[in-house]
């Protein structure tokens, strides 16, 4: 169950003309999340999780609603990000898919993500390519790889309009690819914990289904509030035909706010 709660906020990048803001900011919230328990489960949980905010507004280095990232010099439309995401534990006796089974545990992903701006109108208006990879850890006494994680997607953002106005609006849309030992954690059946209902499947790497993402986002006086939604569809997935998949799709959705604390006293001139 690979947590979209990151497009609350990495979705929704610039959406307003450049002014002097705080160089750094802190904040801790709260988000609510319904997700099914993983891409493919026909069953899921609602959760209530902690959502911190940190915005760093360097020359080089940045840390913001777009993510940890570099500026790679000499290459204005061309930067260098560190992608995250994560997935949350999995309780096997709670999914009819995966009982009698071990127990999913919350997992990781980190890595490196190239972004090409394919086009941007003033401050306003942003299209950019995101080529991401990550390695997938569980998150545990001793941390086991869960093997790799790519998505290459298409971000575009733009400024609310109508109802919305005042709002930063995101959509993502790409293409989801794992490698085996990524698909056998998640869709792989032991011989073991086969039976009648559920044979035993080995996983392989590849194509593992397309991706969209909406998000919405705002920055009010002490406060940032955000929400969205994710829709995927899980046909011509190389992991389709496993018994643990239910469904060929995943839907998910959340809603969050955070207050912001505390920030510095130098400005730096930045979008908002």
């Amino acid at each position: 169950m690979r947590i979209a709660l990151a497009a609350l906020g990495a979705l929704c990048c610039t959406c307003a003309a450049a002014e002097e803001r705080p160089l750094w900011e802190l904040g801790i919230g709260v988000g609510v999340l319904a997700l099914p328990d993983y891409r493919g489960a026909d069953q899921g949980r609602g959760w209530v999780l902690p959502v911190p905010y940190a915005v760093y507004r360097g020359d080089v280095f940045k840390a913001d609603r777009k993510g940890v990232r570099g500026e790679l010099g000499g290459f204005e439309r061309m930067k260098l990000q560190l992608s995250f995401a994560a997935s949350l534990p999995v309780d096997s006796s709670r999914n009819d898919a995966r009982a009698g089974m071990p127990d999913l545990k919350p997992s990781l992903e980190i890595g490196p993500a190239l972004e090409f701006t394919l086009w941007r109108s003033g401050e306003r208006d942003l299209l950019e390519l995101r080529l991401p990879v990550r390695a997938a850890f569980t998150l545990e006494a001793s941390p086991e790889s869960v093997g790799w994680v790519s998505t290459p997607n298409l971000n575009l953002d733009l400024p609310g309009r109508g109802l919305l106005r005042g709002w930063n609006v995101g959509f993502l849309v790409g293409a989801v690819f794992g490698d085996r030992r990524q698909h056998e954690y998640f869709y792989g059946v032991a011989p073991q914990f086969a039976s009648a209902q559920r044979p035993a499947y080995e996983a392989h790497g590849g194509y593992a289904g397309l991706l969209s993402i909406a998000a919405i986002s705002r920055r009010l006086d002490g406060y940032w509030v955000g929400a969205f939604l994710r829709a995927d569809t899980l046909r011509g997935a190389v992991f389709a035909d496993s018994p643990l998949v239910r469904r060929d799709y995943y839907l998910a959705a959340g809603v969050a706010i955070s207050w912001i604390f505390r920030e510095s006293t130098e400005r730096v001139e930045a979008p908002d």
